[in-house]
């Protein structure tokens, strides 16, 4: 049995916008927390699958980016100081005389109550089925990007034809030599607005249709990449620094199905409290269920604090949890 002084008082499963927001808002109360996120960075599906986008439905925002709201975001969780674990999935959790044992795939630890921010479940990059591409993963063949700045003044190659390739594309482009937006089919997916500023770029080209054959190491340390015309049997080889895959992810909920929760269409079931039928268990964001939730951040933001203060009562049952940000605050301040 793990001692008291070993348990959190929260833990945020899950390191997107709701999850940080969580984790700022329960540090105002001085809870002892953490967060666990699955990605190597921050700002979940935000940063991983539209971080160039332009958002319109955050409040006090006419209009941010995907990158500029995690930005920010980022910048007010560290300054509250919850310890954040990247890079570590939670496998499962049980029930103890004091809380809850956490199983992850780096560690067991410790928690008196839980929040789950884990949005749509675990999902991975649809990878490239070349026999070499493994072997350049992470050097020069990336399905996320966490540092824009590592492609300063590089020839970049970016496959996929949706909003998330486009996005990118355009996040890279004024730090870029150059951008090449390789696509199967000649007509794109993602928004019309933003492939019209794409095409506006003077360094960008749009290679289509084709697809992504084979690559190897050049004796100049670039990326030869061997590019088929669709339904034509004749290859070209372009010469890059980077290739940037973006052909979409595959997402699962069978993990967050497993831990005993009740669920409603594939997402957990939660009360006005944003409890779930688990004492002490906590959802919020897009993987709670409510009947009529708009499935956006706003909503997962204002989830966000109910959750906490009826988190912070289940444990202290006998502490009146403040109210208001000022009072947060010079609680936090003393």
């Amino acid at each position: 049995m793990a001692d008291t002084d070993n348990y959190y008082d929260l833990t945020i499963i899950g390191g997107g916008p709701v999850g940080m927001f969580a984790a700022t808002y329960a540090r105002m109360h001085m809870a002892k927390t953490q967060i666990i996120e699955s990605l190597d960075t921050l700002g979940g599906q935000v940063s991983a699958l539209f971080p160039a986008k332009t958002l319109y439905d955050i409040p006090a925002y006419y209009q941010t980016t995907g990158k500029e709201l995690i930005e920010n975001l980022t910048e007010q969780t560290t300054a509250f100081k919850p310890d954040v674990f990247l890079g570590e999935t939670v496998t499962s959790f049980s029930q103890t005389e004091l809380g809850f044992e956490i199983k992850t795939t780096k560690r067991t630890t410790y928690s008196k109550a839980i929040i789950l921010a884990c949005g749509i479940g675990s999902f991975e990059p649809r990878k490239l089925r070349v026999a070499s591409a493994a072997q350049f993963e992470g050097t020069k063949l990336h399905y996320f990007i966490t540092d824009p700045s590592i492609f300063a003044g590089h020839d970049i190659a970016v496959a996929g034809g949706g909003d998330s390739a486009i996005d990118w594309a355009l996040e890279l482009a004024p730090i870029a030599k150059s951008v090449t937006v390789i696509h199967r089919r000649d007509k794109f997916r993602a928004l019309e607005s933003s492939m019209t500023k794409l095409e506006q770029q003077d360094n960008v080209s749009l290679l289509t249709p084709y697809t992504i054959k084979d690559f190897a190491q050049t004796s100049t340390d670039k990326l030869a990449v061997t590019l088929q015309k669709s339904r034509e049997t004749t290859q070209e080889v372009c010469d890059f620094d980077d290739l940037i895959v973006n052909y979409g992810f595959t997402s699962s909920n069978n993990l967050i199905e497993s831990w005993g929760l009740e669920m409603e269409r594939h997402e957990i079931k939660v009360s006005e409290k944003q409890a779930t039928s688990m004492p002490g268990v906590y959802a919020i964001g897009d993987t709670a269920y409510k009947e009529g939730r708009p499935a956006l951040i706003a909503s997962g933001m204002g989830e966000a604090p109910t959750a906490v203060n009826n988190a912070l009562l289940y444990v202290y049952p006998d502490r009146r949890q403040p109210a208001h940000s000022t009072e947060l605050m010079l609680k936090y301040k003393q």
